[in-house]
């Protein structure tokens, strides 16, 4: 009795210092326990996505993967899976698993070594949120009471739902949802049994058995964890067994882009971080919806691309990108070395050449494929000499390579062809008339080239793609579509640049009175010039203003009207997009709506309207410079393309919206309409064929290619063709195409003929309509494809009255000489035309005034 009386006391007095050593150790690391409650409202760090319009993703930045599930989202046999593998009473305990503890102690006691963990999913929780990974006695006992607290916080469904999105699973992916992306590709409920034991298996080492770099470990660990599913009864004999015959067959997959658009993510990215902070927009889960339509944007970037190759190839062949060897071959297996080096751009990828026949060459690409360029893909190779001159086009494969050289080809989607890199720019934006929103935006031809955003950044003298707004000026002044203006050298320079400034038409050609509408069609620049003095030329910076132009980029002399303005792309479709939507400046975005991880919203854009407000509601103050705002949007704090405000969704782009915000209407129903149809002469033209009367505008390349009536434009060339521009619409969507080199003092120079190239080839000297223009009809030929021909309804205040093509006047005739015309209502034409009268004399300029209506 006396040594069990001792054994008793020595028992009760070692609880006690048990109790004592845990009371002391608690209130040790009392002070540096976290406050477990924050888990009530964890934020997993998920990555930044950026997706279309229409849901397609196009990027996602930031370096944890992470895709955060709802627990009831995880399929049961991969929960199961990590409960039979890692913690299989997870359901029993309270936090710390008495009897695992116990079994690992009995294990290390045994055999020496710590070959089974004692970690319960709650204390992985524990240690993942709040502390580190260093194996020390001090961080076992805080993730010991981080685990007490957070069962007494959260249930165990609450607490396993943590685990699966947090736990680090190898490859940068972290929960399941990423990890079934990253080694599958799938989602995480179409994982076979097999691939769910794999991801269930890493855990506990997710570097050394990690599918893709260690197959053999990675399948003893996923047979390891199916033979405890079978164990603990969550799978029979026959699915243990079916599993256990499947192959690993993980490998990388990276983040699965459905739309390449990164001009678009970067502005997007770049929103997103000046608004909410690096750590925050990388971290935090966002999901960004662009305004971009997925399949405009994509024939967006191929037409830029088609159209850019187009000019290049048409200049010449600059030569082989780099010579491999000379005499003697060298083995395959180093030339595929060498092209791996070598990155392809935008489907263009090295090759070199093996073998050269009369009109065709063999090569080897780096996939060590044997390919086969015919005369077909070679023919157009002539020399570059120049920007303004070719050499002979060839007449054999041998004039234009030799064997050894490492040079560039592409699959231009009929034959290979030989290529090079283009050294030409070009950009592209699309607009939806009626709201603003970016449809399509391309900022170069190449982003892994060059990632200089030229729809945004680069401003471009603009040429005649400002005549437009000149005459849209005089018409709201006094001037009609009818008005006769000089079509005569200008006698009178303007000599406000210290110089006398005399323009010239293009080619050089004048044809004395002649209507505005045939002006602008025709682009006849002494015209323009000759409105600009009508108007006035402070008057029309006051009107150019009021399309959204900066007035600090408006020169203060009359090459203004031949657009000596540099301006950028976005600028200019903007301005268009008022003839198409009835005279209104609509702000332009890109931003439809930003959402949380879980969808919830975040931010809803609140574009403004081309409609006018309801009676009672008051039009707010339009801003006079909206790319301002387009370029602050980016501060913190901005509204400019996202309200706080979540929940107000499509009916924000419906006139009459509570909420809804007005576009400033800076131009007249009734002038934009005229605007637009002379646009529209720009490329249909006018007169009687049959007749001898007809003639063309700049831009007929347009009606052969697209055939419909509802599409209007207008070229635009700058001095000695630095610059081209297309920029047109129809009523549901406005495009700019912009070719130019980066290099301002590079010209794009001319082409010669070629006798052995297709008919309908480009010649001469580069033009809007020949360099920019054909990008702009194939992007629109196929854009509004399948859409139905809308015909353009006068509005309210105009008068069509027959008047005659050769003085403006009031005609009673019905033949070619005259046609009707669209007049605001007060300003048609009062005289009619008489008889056999002669009016060619009041053309005569004379030096105090040269301009005629």
């Amino acid at each position: 009795m006396k040594w069990l009386k001792r054994i008793i006391i020595a028992l009760f007095s070692l609880a006690l210092l048990g109790i004592g050593a845990i009371a002391a150790a608690y209130f040790y690391v009392l002070p540096d326990l976290p406050d477990v409650a924050t888990l009530k409202s964890v934020k997993l760090q998920t990555p930044l996505r950026i997706y279309s319009h229409d849901g397609k993703l196009i990027s996602q930045f930031g370096e944890k993967r992470r895709i955060p599930l709802k627990l009831a989202d995880v399929p049961k046999p991969l929960l199961q899976a990590f409960i039979a593998t890692e913690d299989n009473r997870f359901y029993e305990h309270n936090g710390i698993d008495p009897i695992g503890v116990a079994r690992a102690a009995l294990v290390m006691l045994t055999t020496g070594e710590k070959k089974q963990g004692a970690s319960t999913i709650t204390m992985q929780v524990a240690r993942n949120f709040f502390l580190t990974r260093d194996k020390t006695i001090i961080r076992k006992v805080k993730e010991i009471f981080i685990s007490l607290h957070i069962e007494q916080l959260l249930t165990k469904d609450e607490i396993l739902e943590l685990y699966v999105n947090r736990i680090y699973l190898g490859q940068r992916a972290y929960g399941v949802g990423a990890a079934a992306q990253v080694y599958y590709g799938k989602e995480v409920q179409d994982l076979t049994l097999a691939e769910m034991a794999v991801i269930a298996g890493l855990p506990k080492a997710p570097s050394t058995m990690n599918p893709i770099t260690s197959p053999s470990r990675a399948l003893n660990r996923r047979n390891t964890v199916l033979m405890r599913m079978h164990e603990v009864g969550y799978i029979n004999q026959s699915e243990y067994q079916e599993a256990l015959q499947q192959p690993i067959t993980a490998k990388y997959h990276g983040a699965e882009l459905d739309l390449y658009a990164p001009y678009v993510a970067e502005m997007a990215r770049d929103y997103m971080v000046q608004k909410y902070g690096e750590e925050e927009a990388y971290t935090g889960g966002y999901n960004v919806y662009t305004t971009l339509d997925s399949g405009l944007q994509l024939l967006a970037q191929e037409t830029l691309r088609n159209n850019v190759y187009a000019y290049d190839e048409r200049h010449g062949y600059r030569g082989a990108a780099a010579v491999l060897w000379t005499d003697t071959q060298l083995p395959q297996e180093a030339i595929i070395s060498a092209l791996a080096k070598v990155a392809p751009v935008q489907g263009i990828y090295p090759a070199a050449v093996i073998a050269v026949g009369e009109r065709d060459a063999q090569v080897l690409n780096a996939a060590g494929e044997t390919q086969t360029l015919d005369w077909a893909g070679l023919r157009w190779a002539r020399p570059f000499i120049s920007d303004k001159r070719q050499g002979t086009p060839p007449k054999r494969a041998t004039d234009i390579l030799k064997v050894g050289e490492r040079i560039w080809v592409r699959d231009n989607g009929q034959y290979l062809q030989l290529s090079q890199l283009p050294q030409v720019a070009s950009a592209t934006v699309s607009l939806d008339p009626m709201t603003g929103a970016i449809r399509t935006l391309v900022g170069g031809y190449s982003f892994s080239q060059s990632q200089y955003n030229r729809v945004t950044q680069a401003k471009r003298q603009l040429g005649s793609n400002i005549k437009p707004f000149i005459y849209a000026a005089a018409l709201e002044k006094d001037y009609t579509l009818a008005t006769l203006i000089n079509n005569a050298p200008i006698n009178k320079p303007d000599t406000r640049q210290g110089t006398a400034w005399r323009p010239k038409n293009s080619p050089d050609i004048y044809g004395g009175p002649t209507r505005l509408k045939v002006g602008l069609a025709q682009s006849i620049n002494v015209m323009s010039v000759r409105t600009l003095r009508h108007v006035g030329l402070n008057a029309v910076i006051a009107e150019l203003t009021k399309f959204g132009f900066d007035p600090t980029d408006l020169p203060r002399n009359e090459s203004l009207a031949l657009g000596s303005a540099s301006v950028t792309p976005l600028q200019v479709a903007t301005a268009f997009n008022t003839f198409a939507n009835g005279g209104y400046l609509v702000e332009p975005y890109y931003i439809d709506r930003v959402e949380d991880a879980y969808g919830n919203p975040v931010e809803q854009a609140s574009p403004t309207l081309a409609c006018q407000p309801p009676a009672a509601a008051e039009t707010p103050e339009a801003e006079a410079d909206p790319f301002a705002r387009l370029a602050a949007e980016s501060q913190p704090g901005s509204e400019v393309h996202a309200t706080e405000q979540a929940g107000q969704g499509d009916a924000v782009a419906q006139c009459g919206a509570p909420d809804a915000r007005y576009a400033p209407h800076v131009i007249s129903e009734q002038t934009a309409f005229l605007i637009t149809s002379a646009l529209k002469s720009v490329i249909w033209g006018g007169g009687d064929w049959s007749k001898g009367t007809g003639w063309n505008g700049t831009a007929w390349r347009a009606a052969r290619l697209i055939k419909r009536h509802d599409i209007a434009g207008k070229t635009g060339t700058t001095n000695e063709s630095r610059d081209t521009w297309f920029s047109g619409f129809n009523p549901t969507l406005t495009s700019t195409f912009w070719v130019g080199f980066d290099d301002h003092g590079r010209e794009l120079g001319r082409v010669s003929w070629d006798p052995g190239a297709a008919k309908d080839q480009i010649s001469g000297a580069e033009a809007g309509a020949k360099t920019a223009g054909p990008g702009w009809n194939e992007f629109m030929l196929h854009a509004l494809d399948g859409t139905p021909e809308i015909a353009g309804i006068p509005p309210k205040g105009l008068v069509s009255v027959r008047i005659d093509l050769a003085t403006g006047k009031l005609s009673r005739k019905t033949d070619h000489t005259s046609e009707f015309e669209y007049f605001i209502s007060g300003t048609e034409p009062k005289e009619y035309i008489t008889e056999g009268q002669d009016d060619s004399n009041i053309f005569i300029a004379t030096p105090e005034e040269d301009l005629f209506q």
